[in-house]
């Protein structure tokens, strides 16, 4: 599991792929680094409605898995393709709520990480010689 946040660029309009595969594809324009990046995303089946709330200028963060598969020309050349497929869109800085895989460690409390990590140590510490695990 990915997460990028940018900006939106631009949102097609859900394509019909086949009978039963559809897709909706937009780009973010990431721009932390010295060099900004325009970077498309895909949306699938029921995940292409998650881009109805979304307008083109909105701050978003995206959770996305990476993707690659292997396709063999009709003259026989192997070609490899890569897609960033979207699952979650969130209005930047909104968060919602834990998700179902369980929290990440940026999604839990508001806690400052430094007194998270304080009272770990301390509980560890603590916790220490009765503990006969190897690590």
């Amino acid at each position: 599991m990915f997460k990028l946040t940018g900006t939106v660029k631009l949102i097609s309009e859900t394509q019909q792929i086949s009978e039963k595969f559809s897709k909706r594809e937009f780009v973010i324009s990431e721009t932390s680094s010295m060099y900004p990046q325009d970077i498309l995303f895909q949306a699938t089946q029921d995940k292409c409605s998650l881009l109805d709330s979304v307008k083109v200028q909105d701050q978003i963060e995206v959770s996305f898995n990476l993707r690659g598969r292997e396709w063999t020309s009709p003259t026989g050349e192997v070609k490899y393709f890569n897609s960033l497929e979207a699952w979650r869109i969130e209005k930047a800085g909104q968060g919602s709520a834990i998700p179902s895989d369980g929290p990440s460690p940026m999604s839990l409390g508001s806690e400052p990480v430094a007194s998270m990590s304080a009272s770990n140590n301390a509980n560890s510490e603590s916790t220490e010689e009765s503990d006969d695990l190897p690590f």
